[in-house]
């Protein structure tokens, strides 16, 4: 029986697709959705975890073009703020 891992649905693993990585626009932008969900929002990137709400804490992570980021959300509540969120970086912030 092949068993394969569930997504969980708390959870989006994206790739910066843009050219010039997660800067101080496109962290404004995920920081705009963010502040609309009822939970905490985080970003990761390998053990670094930050406030998706936070531009500053965004840019600490330096995630230049083809950086693998993972976005979390706390509640079902905002699965669809996970999902906004998740299409803005793969559309590339609309850049």
């Amino acid at each position: 029986m092949n068993i394969s891992k569930m997504q969980d649905p708390l959870s989006r693993e994206v790739i910066i697709v843009n050219e010039l990585g997660l800067h101080a626009r496109s962290a404004a932008k995920i920081a705009a959705i963010a502040s609309h969900a009822e939970s905490q929002v985080t970003i990761s990137k390998g053990d670094e975890i930050v406030d998706a709400k936070s531009i500053i804490d965004m840019l600490t992570l330096a995630c230049g073009k083809g950086m693998r980021i993972t976005i979390n959300v706390d509640s079902d509540a905002d699965a669809e703020i996970l999902s906004k969120i998740a299409e803005l970086v793969e559309n590339g912030f609309g850049e």
